[in-house]
């Protein structure tokens, strides 16, 4: 599959791009090795090297044999031929050169060396060795939705706008998860000091959406359809509530405000959403139980920011501290994601023919946005614990609760200037850098101790 090699167009029904074989053996292994390299190993390898970890280039070293093992068993499969040329076996190419370029940067790197020429090739190489491993998660997430739909025969021909709509948008509310899942966890801090709310920024994502959607989803020249007046409209509302939430987001001294907004344009977008006419029942029912869970999303989001944090940025100084309900938007748009990319019209016909029903469906669909959100919070909290090691020793005594707190403050503004730093140094200068860092830190404090501190104070 990987390859996408002509084993002989005879056995592929004319029309089709795949032929009627199952898959063999050989092509699971070859799905489940990739999946596990490039879905597990290393966007758990970025995690290590963001942090600086020992295990950075052993895990690199794991995922890049696996995903060699993977590439080569891709050419060698029986079973179900594909047509040659086919999107997953041109973007595994493009995968492959990129993963051997890595490796060859990060060798270069590796040597340390840095003085000349090579200091100032280092100088080059260091951020392209950080873009592309921290491109690598959103793009094997790419080439892993081309398999998918390789080895069906899916989004060919008439099908691909629907397909490219559905996996795009269904995408971006997952990417939208994960951000807010980084912002909750450990990207608080970060944001006070940006000097913006939230919701900010989101509006303005919103906004820029919303003015490429309203020009691009009827083609100018052909007559106006149903699906071209619902998506041009809902571009056009897009703009125009991203516009009002940027507005809204400073209050009338110029200080951040949190607000309604992107909440309000999800729940609404949601409500349209499910209002689509569909023709099989179980695509019915899949539009329907994704519109209801993207206004649940919004809903939540608008109850969180107005009840839960009181417009507040967050619970506590140290940005430490969440509420258990925030966790609830968040999931919700993982899982809204999942069902709109699931909710293509080649998937809900094959769910339509098979002896699978609709709630089952829905169920799996929720079952992969639990999976997803579990691992991306694992990834944030093994960041956590690599980054600030000495914050999350907590201390109950009651004679160090408050500088346990304090403490939490400075680590995440610590958290936010690595980040900052991180790409435009040197190894041995991000050493120094980090160390110089830390004993601006270590030094006594003037500030008052944070409410964090001040609510763990006689706490056992």
């Amino acid at each position: 599959m990987a390859d996408g090699h002509d084993h002989g167009d005879s056995h592929i029904p004319e029309g089709q791009t795949v032929s009627l074989e199952p898959l063999d053996t050989t092509l699971w292994i070859h799905i489940f090795i990739n999946m596990f390299a490039y879905g597990v190993i290393f966007p758990i390898g970025m995690v290590l090297g963001i942090t600086k970890s020992r295990w950075h280039v052993p895990t690199q070293v794991l995922g890049s044999a696996l995903a060699l093992l993977g590439f080569f068993l891709g050419h060698a499969h029986g079973g179900r031929e594909f047509v040659s040329h086919n999107i997953h076996s041109i973007f595994a190419n493009i995968l492959q050169l990129l993963l051997i370029g890595q490796v060859v940067l990060g060798l270069y790197l590796k040597g340390h060396w840095e003085k000349g020429v090579n200091g100032k090739i280092r100088k080059l190489i260091r951020p392209c060795h950080s873009i592309i491993g921290k491109a690598m998660p959103l793009l094997s997430w790419t080439q892993m939705i081309f398999g998918g739909i390789t080895a069906l025969g899916f989004c060919q021909g008439e099908h691909v706008g629907q397909c490219a709509a559905h996996f795009i948008m269904g995408g971006a509310f997952i990417a939208y998860g994960v951000i807010l899942t980084i912002i909750l966890l450990v990207g608080q801090i970060w944001i006070q000091r940006t000097g913006r709310s939230q919701e900010f920024f989101d509006s303005a994502v919103i906004a820029a959406w919303g003015c490429v959607n309203t020009f691009t989803e009827h083609r100018w020249g052909t007559a106006w359809v149903k699906n071209d007046w619902q998506h041009t409209t809902m571009g056009i509302i897009w703009w125009c509530a991203g516009l009002a939430g940027m507005w809204l987001s400073r209050d009338r001294d110029g200080n951040p405000k949190r607000n309604f907004i992107p909440g309000f344009v999800i729940l609404v977008t949601g409500w349209a959403m499910s209002a689509h006419p569909q023709e099989l029942m179980v695509s019915a029912m899949t539009h329907s139980t994704f519109g209801k869970t993207l206004m649940a999303a919004g809903l939540s989001r608008i109850i969180e920011i107005a009840f839960v944090l009181k417009d507040k940025q967050s619970l506590s100084e140290s940005g430490r501290s969440w509420n258990s309900f925030q966790y609830i938007p968040v999931f919700l748009l993982y899982a809204a994601g999942f069902l709109f990319m699931g909710a293509t019209e080649e998937q809900m016909n094959l769910v339509a023919q098979s002896s699978m029903d609709g709630v089952s469906y829905i169920l799996i669909m929720y079952s992969l946005a639990f999976l997803v959100f579990l691992f991306t919070n694992m990834l944030v909290h093994l960041y956590d614990r690599l980054a600030n090691p000495d914050i999350n020793t907590k201390d109950f005594s009651n004679d160090h609760s408050r500088a346990s707190g304090h403490a939490a403050e400075e680590g995440q503004l610590r958290d936010a200037e690595q980040f900052e730093l991180d790409g435009l140094m040197s190894d041995d200068e991000g050493g120094e850098g980090q160390a110089m860092l830390r004993g601006s830190l270590d030094r006594p404090s003037i500030d008052t101790p944070s409410t964090l501190g001040k609510n763990n104070h006689g706490r056992v």
